[in-house]
């Protein structure tokens, strides 16, 4: 008995830590693919992001703006922060996320800091390394989310952190 205990408690280790071994590149795949899965982006109308009112990011039917369960599903199953971001003019602003701000609220309403991911995502190329997001170091992947016609209308992005 006491050895198929410690199998199972092994085994149960081994499978969390395998689900904390995934890259960051791996698990922003997985979070498009899941945000593809739902329909085309798009925008539509607007919406409010913490105090500020940007466009409403859609994937099919669904409206992502201030709607958590693709972003928390990421974190249940990698323990990866996940956000989506909306493009308001020239910034993009966290619309759903599990990310926290030192408040302990998510951080929606934010905007993408102006650094090396911001640059890439802006010119539609993805980007991948060291990041500060909120004041914490990750290794985090971010994405251009782009419309049906090639514009890029969002970012997708995932962190683990350091």
């Amino acid at each position: 008995m006491r050895m198929a205990t410690r199998f199972l408690l092994t085994l149960c280790c081994f499978s969390a830590l395998a689900a904390q071994a995934a890259t960051p590149q791996e698990t922003i795949d997985a979070l498009d693919a899941r945000l593809a899965k739902i329909g085309p982006p798009k925008l539509e109308g607007t919406e409010k992001a913490g105090d500020l009112t940007v466009p409403g990011l859609y994937f099919g039917a669904r409206k992502i703006n201030n709607n958590y369960d693709v972003v928390d599903e990421i974190k249940k199953n990698t323990g990866a922060t996940a956000t989506v971001f909306v493009k308001h003019g020239d910034e993009f602003i966290r619309v759903s996320t599990n990310v926290l701000t030192p408040e302990g609220k998510r951080g929606v309403g934010t905007p993408l800091a102006r650094a090396k991911a911001y640059e890439a995502v802006s010119k539609g190329a993805a980007f991948c390394g060291p990041v500060d997001v909120l004041g914490t170091a990750f290794d985090a992947c971010y994405n251009p989310i782009k419309d049906g016609a090639g514009k890029v209308i969002g970012v997708s992005y995932i962190g683990y952190k350091k």
